[in-house]
C-alpha cells in the first residue's frame, strides 16, 4: 500500500498534546507510542487514515482541528517548499503545489477554479462522518493557510484570501473561523475554496530560480514515482474508506465519488480484482466489530448500532457467518487475542450493495 511521511502525524499529535488534548490511548490502540515514533520512517496511508478518525473522535475542543493547522512548519514539507518557491510567478506556485499534492499532508484533493477577478485554491475533502470530517477539513484548511502563509513571510509577500468556503454548515463557534483566517469565511459550501485575487497570483516570486526549480523538480518527482510504485489495490482503498464509519455506510455510488470514479467503474475494477462492494463492506463491518468486541466493553446491541444493524439479532446472524459463532462467544473464548484473517469474510445478506 502506498506510503508516506510519518511526519504529519508527528505534528498533529504534538499539537494536539500542546493543545491539552491526549492521544496516547488512541495510538495505543494502534500501537504506537509517540516517544518512540521516528520522524525518519514511512507510514501506510490507509492506517494514518484510521488514526485520524480515532483522533477525531477523541477530542473534546470542536475547534482543535482549526487550531492544529499552525503545528505544521515549513521544514517538515522537504523539497516541495524549495520547489513552490524557486516558481517563477505566485499563479506558478499554486500550479506546481496542485501538480505535487501527494507530497503534502493532505486527504483530500487540491485543484484550481480560476475567475474572471478573483482565482480559487479547492480543496475537496475526503467524505467521512461528521465529527472527523470537520476535523479533518479544519486541520488541511489551516494547514494550507500555514503553508502558504510561512512561504510569504520568507519571501516576503502579502497574497491574503479574500474569503474561505467552507464544506459543511455553519457552526456555533464560526465566529473562530473569520477571526483565525483574518478574512469572511462562508460554510455549507460542497468544496473547500481559498479566493484570492488575480493580481496576487501575477506577482513575480523574488526567489524564481529556474535552475535550482529544476534541480528540486527532479527529486519531487522521484518521491511520486516512489509512492506510485504501490500494490495497493482499489479493494484496500475501498476498505480503507468504509473503515472510517460507524452508525451507517456509505453506498458503492458514494464510495465511488470519494475515490474519483463512476460507481460503473468502481464495480468493474473491483470485480477484475476478484471482489466486489458487498463482500468489502461485510469485511469492514467485521473487522469493525473485532476490535469493539477486543478494545471495548460495550454490549452486543451498541456494536451492532456502530455497524448499521437495525436489530441486534441481525448483526449476531452475520457474525456468526464471518466467525463460525456469536458475538459474545467470539469475546469470551480468546479468539479477540488472535482475531486471524479477515479477508476472506463474504457477504452476511443484509450489507447495501
Amino acid at each position: 500500500m502506498s506510503t508516506r511521511s510519518i511526519l504529519g502525524l508527528i505534528y498533529l499529535v504534538q499539537g494536539m498534546q500542546q493543545l491539552g488534548e491526549d492521544p496516547r490511548p488512541v495510538l495505543e490502540r494502534h500501537g504506537l507510542s509517540l516517544e518512540r515514533l521516528d520522524p525518519s520512517t514511512r507510514i501506510d496511508r490507509s492506517r494514518e487514515m484510521r488514526i485520524h478518525a480515532d483522533l477525531a473522535e477523541s477530542v473534546s475542543d470542536p475547534l482543535i482541528g482549526l487550531k492544529l493547522g499552525g503545528f505544521y512548519g515549513l521544514a517538515g514539507y522537504g523539497p516541495l517548499v524549495m520547489l513552490l518557491m524557486t516558481c517563477e510567478t505566485a499563479y506558478d506556485a499554486l500550479q506546481t503545489g496542485i501538480r505535487y499534492q501527494r507530497l503534502t499532508y493532505l486527504f483530500g484533493t487540491l485543484g484550481f477554479e480560476p475567475g474572471e477577478h478573483v482565482s480559487a485554491l479547492v480543496l475537496s475533502p475526503m467524505a467521512m462522518e461528521p465529527r472527523a470530517f470537520r476535523f479533518r477539513v479544519d486541520g488541511e484548511i489551516a494547514g494550507t493557510y500555514k503553508l502558504v502563509r510561512d512561504m510569504q513571510v520568507t519571501l516576503g509577500l502579502d497574497i491574503h484570501a479574500e474569503r474561505i468556503d467552507i464544506p459543511y454548515p455553519r457552526p456555533d463557534d464560526a465566529a473562530s473561523y473569520e477571526r483565525y483566517f483574518g478574512c469572511p469565511v462562508n460554510f455549507g459550501h460542497a468544496q473547500a475554496r481559498f479566493w484570492i485575487r488575480n493580481e496576487h497570483l501575477r506577482l513575480r516570486l523574488p526567489t524564481a530560480d529556474r535552475n535550482a526549480h529544476a534541480m528540486y523538480r527532479t527529486m519531487c518527482d522521484q518521491q511520486l514515482v516512489a509512492q506510485q510504485q504501490s500494490t495497493e489495490t482499489l479493494s484496500d482503498r475501498v476498505l480503507t474508506h468504509l473503515g472510517l464509519f460507524s452508525g451507517s455506510y456509505p453506498s458503492a455510488e458514494d464510495v465511488a465519488k470519494s475515490l474519483d470514479l463512476s460507481e460503473r467503474t468502481l464495480r468493474r475494477q473491483l470485480s477484475d480484482e476478484g471482489s466486489n462492494f458487498r463482500d468489502l463492506l461485510a469485511q469492514a463491518r467485521y473487522a469493525k466489530a473485532r476490535h469493539l468486541l477486543t478494545h471495548t466493553t460495550l454490549p452486543v446491541e451498541t456494536i451492532a448500532q456502530q455497524l448499521g444493524y437495525a436489530e441486534s439479532a441481525a448483526f449476531i446472524h452475520a457474525f456468526q457467518r464471518w466467525a463460525g459463532k456469536s458475538p459474545a462467544a467470539w469475546r469470551h473464548s480468546g479468539d479477540a487475542d488472535h482475531p486471524g484473517d479477515a479477508g476472506k469474510v463474504g457477504d452476511a445478506g443484509d450489507a447495501k450493495a
